[in-house]
Order: C-alpha cells, then sequence, then structure tokens
C-alpha cells in the first residue's frame, strides 16, 4: 500500500481599487520567507488551517497580514488552482483558492515584517517584473475572467 495522495490549501485575496488609470491590484515584495523573496506577491494568503473553511482562512489571512477586516460575503471567487512543483515533495502539491476583494474596513498595511517589506498598489498592466509566477498567472486574467478550476505547473 503506498502513501495517499494530499494536497495542501490555501486562500488568495486579491485586493482591487479603482485607481486613475484603471483598477489595480494590491501586491507585497515578499522577503525573509525563504520563498520566493523579492517577487511581488497577493497582499493576503496563507495556507488553511485545521477545522477553518477557505473564507474563514481568506478572512484570517487579511487581518493578519494586513490589518483589515473582511467579509466573507465580501470575497468573490476567481478560480481554485491544482498546482504541482513537479518534485515530488508533498508540501508542493497545492490546492490555491483565489478570491477578489473589491470593499473591506480599515487601511492595509504590512502587519509581518518580516515576510514582507513593501505593499504597493498596481495597475494590472503594469504589473512588476518579479510576480509570483503562479499569482501572474491569475493576475493577468482577471480582467478576461478565468475558468473555475486551472492547473499550473503539469
Amino acid at each position: 500500500m503506498t502513501d495517499r495522495f494530499r494536497v495542501v490549501p490555501a486562500a488568495y485575496v486579491v485586493f482591487r481599487r479603482h485607481g486613475d488609470r484603471g483598477a489595480q491590484v494590491l501586491l507585497q515584495l515578499r522577503q525573509g520567507t525563504g520563498y520566493m523573496d523579492g517577487y511581488w506577491a497577493t497582499a493576503a494568503a496563507g495556507h488553511v488551517e485545521a477545522d477553518e473553511s477557505v473564507l474563514q482562512a481568506a478572512c484570517r489571512e487579511v487581518l493578519e497580514e494586513l490589518g483589515v477586516t473582511v467579509e466573507d460575503t465580501d470575497l468573490r471567487p476567481l478560480c481554485g488552482m491544482h498546482r504541482t512543483g513537479r518534485n515530488s515533495r508533498p508540501i508542493d502539491e497545492r490546492v490555491d483558492f483565489f478570491f477578489e476583494c473589491w470593499r473591506w474596513g480599515g487601511e492595509p498595511r504590512l502587519l509581518e515584517a518580516g515576510k514582507a517589506v513593501d505593499l504597493q498598489w498596481f495597475g494590472l498592466g503594469e504589473l512588476p517584473a518579479l510576480v509570483v509566477p503562479h499569482e501572474r498567472f491569475v493576475l493577468e486574467r482577471l480582467d478576461d475572467g478565468l475558468p473555475a478550476i486551472v492547473t499550473f505547473g503539469f
């Protein structure tokens, strides 16, 4: 008998607003995590914890990372992403749930200084060169619409 295949679930919240030159997304610059440091990433994301729904995880991560509150009813599902690192490591087998959020309470700010060093708004046509690849995949398709389920790395 072999071990059962397992995936790590994670929630991503893409904060959006209307800027002077169109819709923008809020990104954080990763630093000190050991994973994709120096790359821009969605402003709030993280693993779903035991006994927690993906919606609860998304709201918790937003509060922990940005200090703002989001109601689960303000999270609009974008897509689910089945993702692999193609290295057979269980930690790199993922199911990511992407949500977009246009409404929140408070002003987003970095609260985890050991994980991120900057927080900025970017137009979708003006994304920085270094964006976490699977997140860029979603961001580049925001205005065109995404299928409910996408794959990355296969």
